[in-house]
């Protein structure tokens, strides 16, 4: 066993910032956190972003599709450099440059700077590899499910947050004298320097493991470099458990950001519910990442200690396949109280499969974990952007249908009659893809550890959490 391993931490308390590993994960959730509020902080101001700019339908979709596009590529690049580099210099390279294309955003003159900006943007959405595989080095394996998680969560909630937070800055900069037209730029400004000192605080105040740095510990004679470099990518490529992670990743990530981006006009166009009411909803389903993701991984924790590897599979199983049930009875409810039931029970179960994830992530190859959670982590975005077009093209066709219907009737009945469309086309998207969610959970029930690896994760487990928590810095 490396000595890696056994100072890793046991436990997470949370209040022990002199514990390098608590400390670590306070900043990397914090860091990712601050990553998702700007990669996704222009959306509140896309009403005024379309005005200023004279964005076309098109070109505003292009932009969403952009983003996204972007982040798949930096998260399939970003764990391989995690395990090369290690996760510090990683992330501080992120922040840093990561926050040039949004300060660059609020200085955009023409859509097609727009665009370009949006795609590299984008590319901090790879922060969420790179906190995964740093919670992944500093915590045990009987608490890592539980870390990776709540870091995670955490760590999400800046998508949610920043619906709230960057018009209150928008507001601030407004009482400063700035023009109400402006606000939006000087906002996106603000995110990307706050992103840019974030980076200095990682170089400066993290290290890559509770024993120090990927450098120091290969100039001091330690392995942890070398046994790395011994397993190259191709063969976390040519791992069939890695690809199944990449559609567990996509059927439940992937379909939390779709669901969270089209469920306002759901709503609304289902239920009858003014924006505010619906927009209020959705905020409060993103804001369950504050315990929902958690929950996964502990109870994946919880899981392996009972039943090794095969149990965190197992649990991972059971709530990607309840995702999938709750989704499709979401979608056929047609009173608002049922819906939101629903509703709730799968904000719960798909961030809880996120966790649960990620809690089997780490066991999938422990020489070579960026890689592998680069590789699922980018997972989830091809499952956005794939849920994301399935949605888009039956709502289009749709509604195109039905104002060619009601031609020649008044703006309202057209209105009405697009609107019911809509409704429709979603409500059968949201069906097919919980389909596709069970059939997913099926699916991995195929992924198999070795008894060389459960036993070795249960030696793991069995480190005395005293030793394990001192991390040579208390």
């Amino acid at each position: 066993m490396d000595t890696t391993t056994q100072t890793k931490s046991t436990t997470l308390k949370l209040y022990d910032l002199k514990n390098v590993s608590i400390r670590t994960f306070w900043i990397t959730a914090i860091s990712f956190f601050l990553c998702f509020f700007s990669w996704f902080g222009i959306v509140p101001f896309m009403p005024d972003v379309v005005r200023d700019l004279g964005l076309t339908p098109d070109q505003k979709w292009n932009s969403i599709i952009l983003a996204v596009s972007g982040t798949v590529f930096a998260r399939l690049l970003i764990g391989k450099l995690c395990d090369k580099y290690g996760p510090r210099i990683c992330y501080t390279w992120l922040l840093m440059l990561g926050a040039i294309p949004v300060v660059l955003c609020g200085l955009v003159q023409t859509p097609t700077q727009f665009l370009v900006c949006r795609l590299f943007i984008g590319f901090i959405g790879a922060s969420f590899v790179i906190t995964q595989v740093h919670t992944s080095l500093m915590f045990a394996p009987n608490i890592v499910g539980t870390a990776n998680a709540t870091s995670a969560g955490w760590g999400n909630l800046g998508g949610g947050a920043n619906r709230l937070g960057m018009p209150l800055i928008a507001a601030a900069v407004i009482g400063f004298g700035v023009a109400e037209a402006e606000a939006w730029r000087y906002s996106m400004v603000i995110a990307g320097v706050v992103c840019f000192l974030m980076g200095l605080v990682y170089f400066f105040f993290t290290q890559d493991t509770p024993q120090g740095n990927f450098k120091d510990l290969k100039a001091s004679g330690v392995t942890i470099e070398k046994k790395k470099d011994q397993v190259g990518f191709a063969t976390v490529l040519k791992d069939y458990r890695t690809w199944i992670l990449f559609l567990v990743y996509a059927s439940c990530f992937g379909i939390e950001l779709t669901v969270y981006g089209t469920m306002d006009d759901y709503l609304q166009n289902t239920f009858q519910l003014e924006r505010v009411t619906a927009g209020n909803i959705v905020l409060s389903f993103a804001l369950m990442n504050i315990f929902a993701r958690t929950l996964g991984g502990f109870f994946g924790d919880k899981f392996g200690k009972l039943k090794g590897l095969r149990g965190r599979v197992l649990f991972l199983v059971g709530i990607l396949a309840l995702q999938g049930v709750m989704l499709m009875t979401f979608s056929m409810a047609t009173s608002i109280i049922v819906g939101i039931v629903f509703l709730i029970l799968f904000s719960l179960s798909v961030q809880m499969a996120e966790g649960a994830t990620f809690s089997v992530v780490p066991f999938i190859n422990k020489k070579a974990i960026g890689s592998v959670s680069g590789i699922v982590g980018a997972g989830g975005n091809v499952g956005a952007f794939l849920a994301a077009m399935l949605l888009k093209s039956q709502s289009a066709v749709a509604e195109k249908a039905a104002i060619a219907a009601n031609s020649g009737q008044s703006a309202d009945v057209i209105a009405a009659a697009q609107s019911a469309a809509a409704s429709t086309a979603v409500s059968g998207g949201y069906f097919i893809i919980g389909i596709v969610v069970i059939v997913t959970a099926v699916v991995s029930l195929t992924i198999r550890f070795s008894s060389e690896d459960e036993a070795i994760a249960k030696a793991d487990t069995a480190v005395n959490p005293n030793e394990a928590d001192l991390a040579g810095v208390k």
